[in-house]
Protein backbone atom coordinates (compact mmCIF):
# COMPACT_ATOMS: atom_id res chain seq x y z
CA UNK A 1 0.00 0.00 0.00
CA UNK A 2 1.16 3.43 -1.05
CA UNK A 3 -1.08 6.18 -1.93
CA UNK A 4 -2.17 9.75 -1.69
CA UNK A 5 -1.93 10.33 2.32
CA UNK A 6 -4.96 10.61 4.59
CA UNK A 7 -5.05 12.12 7.94
CA UNK A 8 -3.99 8.99 9.74
CA UNK A 9 -1.86 6.10 8.84
CA UNK A 10 -2.96 2.80 7.89
CA UNK A 11 -2.04 0.87 10.91
CA UNK A 12 -0.47 -2.97 9.59
CA UNK A 13 -1.33 -5.63 11.83
CA UNK A 14 0.29 -9.62 11.44
CA UNK A 15 -1.44 -12.93 11.68
CA UNK A 16 -0.51 -16.70 11.10
CA UNK A 17 -2.71 -19.34 10.14
CA UNK A 18 -1.30 -22.78 8.92
CA UNK A 19 2.28 -21.96 8.41
CA UNK A 20 1.28 -19.05 6.57
CA UNK A 21 1.90 -15.41 7.50
CA UNK A 22 -0.44 -12.53 6.95
CA UNK A 23 -0.65 -8.39 6.75
CA UNK A 24 -3.52 -6.89 7.44
CA UNK A 25 -4.71 -2.94 7.61
CA UNK A 26 -7.25 -3.11 10.95
CA UNK A 27 -9.26 -5.46 8.54
CA UNK A 28 -10.25 -8.71 7.53
CA UNK A 29 -8.85 -8.09 4.46
CA UNK A 30 -5.34 -9.64 3.36
CA UNK A 31 -3.22 -7.05 2.14
CA UNK A 32 0.08 -10.31 1.45
CA UNK A 33 1.97 -13.30 2.98
CA UNK A 34 4.24 -15.01 3.58
CA UNK A 35 5.22 -18.85 3.63
CA UNK A 36 7.33 -19.32 7.00
CA UNK A 37 9.13 -22.15 5.57
CA UNK A 38 9.59 -21.05 2.13
CA UNK A 39 9.53 -17.11 2.52
CA UNK A 40 10.65 -16.72 -1.22
CA UNK A 41 7.57 -18.07 -2.85
CA UNK A 42 4.61 -16.45 -3.43
CA UNK A 43 1.49 -17.62 -1.80
CA UNK A 44 -1.36 -15.40 -3.13
CA UNK A 45 -2.23 -16.21 -7.02
CA UNK A 46 -2.40 -12.47 -7.80
CA UNK A 47 1.25 -11.81 -6.89
CA UNK A 48 2.50 -14.76 -8.90
CA UNK A 49 0.24 -13.12 -12.03
CA UNK A 50 2.14 -9.77 -11.47
CA UNK A 51 5.06 -11.63 -12.63
CA UNK A 52 3.33 -12.37 -16.02
CA UNK A 53 5.70 -9.80 -17.85
CA UNK A 54 8.39 -12.21 -17.62
CA UNK A 55 6.37 -13.75 -20.39
CA UNK A 56 7.43 -10.57 -22.39
CA UNK A 57 10.48 -9.02 -21.15
CA UNK A 58 13.50 -10.27 -19.75
CA UNK A 59 14.96 -7.08 -18.60
CA UNK A 60 18.96 -6.72 -19.02
CA UNK A 61 20.78 -6.52 -15.39
CA UNK A 62 21.35 -2.99 -15.11
CA UNK A 63 17.92 -2.17 -15.41
CA UNK A 64 15.85 -1.45 -12.07
CA UNK A 65 12.66 -3.14 -11.52
CA UNK A 66 9.91 -0.92 -9.40
CA UNK A 67 6.53 -1.55 -6.71
CA UNK A 68 4.56 1.05 -5.96
CA UNK A 69 3.24 -0.93 -2.77
CA UNK A 70 5.33 -2.72 -0.52
CA UNK A 71 2.39 -5.04 1.22
CA UNK A 72 4.01 -7.59 2.86
CA UNK A 73 7.22 -8.05 0.71
CA UNK A 74 6.01 -10.64 -1.15
CA UNK A 75 6.88 -9.43 -4.76
CA UNK A 76 10.10 -7.83 -3.38
CA UNK A 77 11.38 -10.95 -1.87
CA UNK A 78 10.41 -13.17 -4.67
CA UNK A 79 12.70 -10.55 -7.47
CA UNK A 80 15.29 -10.22 -4.96
CA UNK A 81 15.96 -14.34 -4.90
CA UNK A 82 15.06 -14.72 -8.60
CA UNK A 83 16.09 -11.71 -10.23
CA UNK A 84 19.65 -9.71 -10.43
CA UNK A 85 17.92 -6.38 -11.08
CA UNK A 86 18.68 -3.01 -8.74
CA UNK A 87 15.29 -3.19 -7.23
CA UNK A 88 13.35 0.07 -5.98
CA UNK A 89 10.26 -0.11 -3.68
CA UNK A 90 7.69 3.12 -3.02
CA UNK A 91 5.85 2.71 0.39
CA UNK A 92 4.50 5.74 1.98
CA UNK A 93 3.80 4.31 5.16
CA UNK A 94 6.41 3.83 7.45
CA UNK A 95 4.56 1.35 9.78
CA UNK A 96 4.98 -0.52 6.92
CA UNK A 97 7.94 -0.72 5.96
CA UNK A 98 8.60 -1.48 9.92
CA UNK A 99 6.48 -4.10 9.97
CA UNK A 100 8.19 -5.77 7.03
CA UNK A 101 11.44 -5.63 8.25
CA UNK A 102 10.61 -7.50 11.50
CA UNK A 103 7.99 -10.14 10.50
CA UNK A 104 8.37 -10.63 6.32
CA UNK A 105 11.88 -10.58 6.39
CA UNK A 106 12.28 -7.86 3.96
CA UNK A 107 15.55 -7.92 2.22
CA UNK A 108 18.23 -5.82 3.35
CA UNK A 109 21.18 -5.02 0.55
CA UNK A 110 22.04 -2.31 -1.42
CA UNK A 111 20.51 -3.72 -4.81
CA UNK A 112 17.17 -3.09 -2.89
CA UNK A 113 15.93 0.44 -2.73
CA UNK A 114 13.18 1.47 0.03
CA UNK A 115 11.51 5.10 -0.89
CA UNK A 116 9.30 5.94 1.90
CA UNK A 117 7.13 8.66 -0.21
CA UNK A 118 3.83 9.31 -2.17
CA UNK A 119 3.39 6.65 -4.71
CA UNK A 120 1.60 9.46 -6.75
CA UNK A 121 4.51 12.14 -6.21
CA UNK A 122 6.67 9.61 -6.94
CA UNK A 123 6.08 8.94 -10.71
CA UNK A 124 5.34 12.93 -11.15
CA UNK A 125 8.78 13.64 -9.93
CA UNK A 126 10.75 13.82 -13.50
CA UNK A 127 13.94 12.52 -11.50
CA UNK A 128 12.20 9.07 -11.56
CA UNK A 129 11.23 9.21 -15.25
CA UNK A 130 12.73 6.86 -17.59
CA UNK A 131 14.42 4.78 -14.94
CA UNK A 132 12.62 1.62 -14.98
CA UNK A 133 11.95 -1.25 -17.43
CA UNK A 134 9.10 -2.98 -15.25
CA UNK A 135 7.05 -1.28 -12.44
CA UNK A 136 4.24 -3.27 -10.33
CA UNK A 137 1.64 -1.41 -8.97
CA UNK A 138 -0.09 -2.58 -5.94
CA UNK A 139 -1.74 0.16 -4.18
CA UNK A 140 -4.70 -0.60 -1.99
CA UNK A 141 -5.81 1.00 1.29
CA UNK A 142 -7.79 -0.68 4.48
CA UNK A 143 -10.81 -1.41 2.62
CA UNK A 144 -8.79 -3.04 -0.41
CA UNK A 145 -11.63 -2.37 -2.92
CA UNK A 146 -10.14 0.05 -5.46
CA UNK A 147 -6.39 1.00 -6.09
CA UNK A 148 -6.11 4.44 -4.19
CA UNK A 149 -4.21 5.87 -6.88
CA UNK A 150 -5.98 5.57 -10.54
CA UNK A 151 -5.71 9.03 -12.46
CA UNK A 152 -5.09 9.40 -15.66
CA UNK A 153 -2.53 11.52 -14.53
CA UNK A 154 -1.19 8.99 -12.24
CA UNK A 155 -0.54 6.00 -14.86
CA UNK A 156 0.46 8.65 -17.10
CA UNK A 157 3.41 9.05 -15.08
CA UNK A 158 3.74 5.26 -14.47
CA UNK A 159 4.15 5.26 -18.23
CA UNK A 160 7.09 8.49 -17.76
CA UNK A 161 8.87 6.27 -15.56
CA UNK A 162 9.34 3.50 -17.99
CA UNK A 163 11.98 3.15 -20.60
CA UNK A 164 11.10 1.63 -23.91
CA UNK A 165 10.28 -1.60 -23.97
CA UNK A 166 8.62 -1.36 -20.84
CA UNK A 167 5.70 -3.04 -19.10
CA UNK A 168 3.33 -1.70 -16.21
CA UNK A 169 2.29 -4.40 -14.09
CA UNK A 170 -1.06 -3.42 -12.37
CA UNK A 171 -3.48 -5.13 -9.86
CA UNK A 172 -7.14 -4.07 -10.38
CA UNK A 173 -9.78 -5.54 -8.85
CA UNK A 174 -12.61 -6.87 -11.04
CA UNK A 175 -15.49 -7.04 -8.68
CA UNK A 176 -15.59 -3.14 -7.94
CA UNK A 177 -16.50 -0.36 -9.87
CA UNK A 178 -13.32 1.36 -10.21
CA UNK A 179 -12.46 -1.44 -12.58
CA UNK A 180 -13.80 0.50 -15.57
CA UNK A 181 -12.24 3.32 -15.58
CA UNK A 182 -8.92 2.41 -14.57
CA UNK A 183 -9.25 0.06 -17.69
CA UNK A 184 -10.33 3.60 -19.42
CA UNK A 185 -7.32 5.28 -17.74
CA UNK A 186 -5.12 2.80 -19.12
CA UNK A 187 -6.60 2.19 -22.65
CA UNK A 188 -5.72 6.27 -22.81
CA UNK A 189 -2.03 6.16 -21.76
CA UNK A 190 -1.13 2.92 -23.56
CA UNK A 191 -2.89 3.39 -26.75
CA UNK A 192 -5.07 0.27 -25.62
CA UNK A 193 -1.81 -1.81 -25.68
CA UNK A 194 -3.34 -3.73 -22.68
CA UNK A 195 -3.31 -7.77 -21.77
CA UNK A 196 -5.81 -8.90 -19.30
CA UNK A 197 -5.10 -11.79 -17.10
CA UNK A 198 -8.18 -13.44 -15.23
CA UNK A 199 -9.39 -12.85 -12.28
CA UNK A 200 -8.10 -14.65 -9.47
CA UNK A 201 -8.42 -14.79 -5.18
CA UNK A 202 -10.84 -12.92 -4.07
CA UNK A 203 -11.13 -10.94 -7.36
CA UNK A 204 -8.34 -9.52 -7.95
CA UNK A 205 -7.29 -8.85 -11.70
CA UNK A 206 -3.86 -8.23 -13.29
CA UNK A 207 -3.30 -5.99 -16.01
CA UNK A 208 -0.31 -5.32 -18.60
CA UNK A 209 0.61 -2.08 -20.02
CA UNK A 210 3.30 -1.97 -22.87
CA UNK A 211 5.24 0.99 -23.36
CA UNK A 212 7.69 0.91 -26.76
CA UNK A 213 7.48 -1.04 -30.57
CA UNK A 214 4.70 -2.92 -31.49
CA UNK A 215 4.92 -6.47 -30.01
CA UNK A 216 3.65 -9.92 -31.53
CA UNK A 217 3.85 -13.13 -29.80
CA UNK A 218 2.76 -16.91 -30.84
CA UNK A 219 1.48 -19.10 -29.09
CA UNK A 220 3.85 -21.52 -29.19
CA UNK A 221 6.85 -18.77 -28.73
CA UNK A 222 5.07 -17.83 -25.61
CA UNK A 223 4.36 -21.52 -24.37
CA UNK A 224 8.15 -21.99 -24.66
CA UNK A 225 8.89 -18.98 -21.92
CA UNK A 226 6.07 -20.26 -20.07
CA UNK A 227 8.41 -23.36 -20.09
CA UNK A 228 11.45 -21.54 -19.25
CA UNK A 229 9.69 -19.29 -16.43
CA UNK A 230 8.28 -22.74 -14.93
CA UNK A 231 11.24 -24.13 -14.39
CA UNK A 232 13.39 -21.57 -12.92
CA UNK A 233 10.86 -19.34 -11.70
CA UNK A 234 7.90 -21.85 -10.52
CA UNK A 235 5.31 -19.94 -11.87
CA UNK A 236 2.32 -21.33 -13.71
CA UNK A 237 3.34 -19.23 -16.94
CA UNK A 238 1.56 -22.08 -19.11
CA UNK A 239 -1.56 -21.15 -17.29
CA UNK A 240 -1.49 -17.13 -18.39
CA UNK A 241 -0.65 -18.28 -21.91
CA UNK A 242 -3.87 -20.52 -21.98
CA UNK A 243 -5.89 -17.18 -21.08
CA UNK A 244 -4.05 -14.78 -23.31
CA UNK A 245 -3.59 -17.02 -26.58
CA UNK A 246 -1.60 -15.52 -29.77
CA UNK A 247 -0.02 -11.51 -29.46
CA UNK A 248 -0.47 -9.51 -33.04
CA UNK A 249 0.59 -6.08 -33.03
CA UNK A 250 0.33 -5.08 -29.50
Amino acid sequence: MSGKASQFEDNPTVSEQQGIRYLHFDSPWIQGAMDLKRPDRLVLSYTEQMMAWLLFLEPARQEAIGQLGLGAASVTRYCYRHLPNPLVVVERNRSVIRVCEQFFRLPQHDRLRICQEDAECWVRDPANHQSLAVLMVDLYDTDALGPVCDSIDFYQGCSDCLVAPGILSVNLFGKHESFAHNLDHLHAVFGGRLILLPPVDEGNQIVLAFKGPELTASRSDLLQRAESLEQFFQLPAKRWVRSIGSVERL
